[in-house]
């Protein structure tokens, strides 16, 4: 599965609370929720933001609280993946769960600048910053791990193994 998007660019701690405020929370709505993603960080966010982008962090993304609303934000925002130097684990597992893939790459993080377009192969653990001409290596997903993130996440994933419809 290959990926391609520009580059939203931020730095380290980037927390839940930060991602989606918590005074959006009364609502589970995902349309909802990405419509506030990152808006007391960068509230012209979601106005640059388009389908396929990559989010791009520092240190320790996604700490903070264990809201599962954060990557559910981000990814119902456009953003197909997030580079970062580091994940909180808690984010990292939650991303997987919703099917929005989550790159360690530190010096992919470093290098890549807001705008860049980047290319990202998840079965090789490849990014690529097309603009710049660079190449980074992630750790690669494993098989059962991308076939999560293709069904959208680890629900449908189970559903699918188990024979089971619906959503």
């Amino acid at each position: 599965m290959t990926l391609k998007g520009r580059a939203h660019k931020y730095g380290d701690h980037v927390n839940t609370d930060v991602i989606i405020p918590a005074r959006y929370l009364t609502v589970s709505d995902a349309d909802y929720l990405a419509a506030h993603c990152m808006e007391d960080l960068d509230p012209e966010f979601v106005k640059r933001v388009q389908p396929g982008d990559v989010l791009i962090g520092g240190e320790d993304f996604g700490c903070g609280s264990s809201r599962e609303q954060a990557p559910i934000a981000i990814k119902a925002a456009g953003i197909s993946a997030v580079i970062a130097r580091s994940f909180a684990r808690i984010f990292f597992r939650n991303a997987i769960n919703i099917g929005l893939p989550v790159l360690v790459s530190p010096e992919a993080a470093a290098e890549i600048q807001a705008g860049d377009e980047v290319e990202i192969d998840l079965s090789a653990g490849a990014i690529t910053d097309t603009t710049r001409g660079k190449s980074y290596q992630a750790q690669a997903f494993p098989a059962f791990l991308r076939e999560i993130i293709a069904a959208g996440g680890l629900i449908p994933y189970t559903r699918r193994r188990l024979g089971i419809g619906g959503a």
